[in-house]
């Protein structure tokens, strides 16, 4: 260490035991305080994760919008043009406060990628379920409600296709983005153990809303509401059962 060095120590130290002894105070101005805290926090991530969360994003914009047609009619006629956008920045702002927290606790920023694609699967899941509604109700006149056998209504193969759809998308992004694993990590056990996992899952989400749709007498709901009310509560307990069974079984460290 140089004399100037060893010289400039010495002061910083005394400049900082004033300031701790309270002789001192040093006032940035808000303005400045803020512009940094404001850069700090869309630094936060990196090129990457602004990207695909930006991509995630629209596209749960997009895919809700389909969702909320067939919900609400009157209520996707207020609000189309802002969906899009709400989940554009939505989703970028959601990452960034995970990504701080993380810094605390590491599992949050894992538990805000998944929520984010748990979000993008759910909407793959209801939007192709909407389309096929409505599809088949257009062109070949066939309600959700239409019994295929015995108690099986078509809804439950609508459902089921949604899923599966949803599943294999899941798979790509929970590997590749949520829980990082390396491409030479991948092995055919971690494939069979994501298999078990989601037909578990599935299982759990078509039975449920099946369930719902089918058994359950609904309140002050039409039936295409009541089906995707079914469709939140299987999502809900399916995407339970996903979070921990990747994290944990799927894509171990």
């Amino acid at each position: 260490m140089n004399l100037r060095t060893e010289r400039n120590s010495i002061i910083a130290n005394k400049v900082e035991k004033i300031i701790r002894q309270g002789r001192c105070s040093i006032t940035i101005p808000k303005g400045i305080a803020l512009v940094d805290k404001l850069h700090d926090f869309i630094l936060i991530m990196n090129r990457k994760d602004y990207f695909l969360g930006s991509f995630c994003g629209f596209l749960i914009g997009l895919l809700a919008l389909p969702v909320l047609k067939m919900a609400n009619a009157e209520l996707f006629l207020r609000i189309q043009f802002i969906v899009i956008p709400f989940f554009l920045i939505g989703t970028a702002v959601w990452l960034a406060i995970a990504k701080a927290l993380s810094h605390r606790v590491t599992i949050t920023w894992e538990i805000g990628k998944f929520v984010v694609i748990g979000t993008l699967n759910t909407l793959v899941d209801w939007g192709i379920l909407t389309l096929l509604i409505l599809f088949f109700r257009k062109f070949i006149n066939i309600e959700p409600s239409y019994n295929i056998i015995s108690s099986i209504t078509i809804y439950s193969f609508y459902k089921s296709m949604s899923f599966i759809i949803a599943m294999i998308n899941s798979y790509f992004w929970n590997k590749y983005w949520t829980f990082a694993i390396p491409t030479f990590k991948r092995t055919n056990n971690e494939f069979f153990h994501f298999l078990v996992a989601s037909i578990i899952g599935l299982g759990i989400n078509v039975g449920v809303s099946t369930y719902v749709f089918s058994y359950v007498r609904p309140i002050s709901f039409n039936i295409d509401q009541w089906a995707l009310l079914g469709a939140v509560l299987g999502t809900f307990l399916a995407l339970t059962w996903n979070f921990l069974t990747y994290k944990f079984m799927v894509f171990k460290k």
